[in-house]
């Protein structure tokens, strides 16, 4: 039975990839770093988590915290949030959940600040019985607790819960939560990174609610 749809944020709903790898290359570059990679960072863990793993990877020396280095990120992010747009599908698929009388939550490892910048300028804050942050858990996706948490907002049992996901992190972190996931790829070499999610989807028009009641404990399924 599925009772409530929960969905990630950044690359799931929202098509804003190619923004945040921008904004983390702007941040980088400022930091004398050149970087060659289109998305130099991890998906799905959030901003702030990402720039000790940076910092460590580049080898970079600077006087400024990880506070300072996301807040810059956001900032860049920002001035790209006029080009953000919704994924092709998702208002119509959304509007099918609530018919059938489906609960629907977020789930991001984003901050509150950013998830309303993103609300305000996409419109996309009725979609949602309720939203959770990553400001609201102690440990973020790769862990369970921001879809633990949002299934007890809804009153749901983890178990009876589906999860919208486009990164490795947020894969582990449903199935550890004893979600079932559904894995958002925008190509070929990101589809091997959701291999463990139970389906895999390019776009929200690609799948209906009768493949997800017909989920099963098989081998990852792919509807390209």
């Amino acid at each position: 039975m599925i009772a409530a749809v929960i969905f990630d944020l950044d690359g799931t709903i929202i098509s804003d990839e190619d923004e945040y790898g921008n904004a983390f290359r702007e941040v980088l570059e400022s930091l004398g770093k050149r970087v060659d990679k289109s998305f130099p960072h991890i998906g799905g863990i959030g901003v702030q988590e990402n720039w000790p793993i940076l910092l460590s990877k580049y080898n970079i020396k600077t006087k400024k915290s990880v506070e300072e280095l996301t807040k810059e990120t956001q900032e860049a992010y920002l001035k790209e949030l006029s080009s953000v747009s919704p994924k092709p599908g998702f208002d119509v698929f959304v509007k099918d959940l609530r018919k059938r009388k489906i609960k629907i939550g977020l789930a991001t490892s984003n901050s509150r600040f950013m998830l309303e910048k993103v609300f305000d300028a996409l419109k996309l804050e009725k979609y949602f019985d309720v939203t959770t942050t990553g400001e609201e858990v102690k440990f973020k996706k790769p862990a369970p607790d921001l879809f633990l948490l949002t299934a007890s907002k809804l009153k749901a049992k983890p178990k009876d819960c589906l999860v919208f996901e486009d990164s490795r992190a947020g894969v582990k972190a449903a199935h550890a939560a004893g979600m079932k996931v559904v894995g958002i790829a925008r190509d070929e070499i990101h589809k091997t990174e959701l291999k463990d999610a139970d389906i895999l989807i390019s776009s929200f028009r690609k799948i209906s609610f009768s493949d997800l009641k017909n989920m099963k404990n098989e081998k990852t399924r792919v509807k390209y």
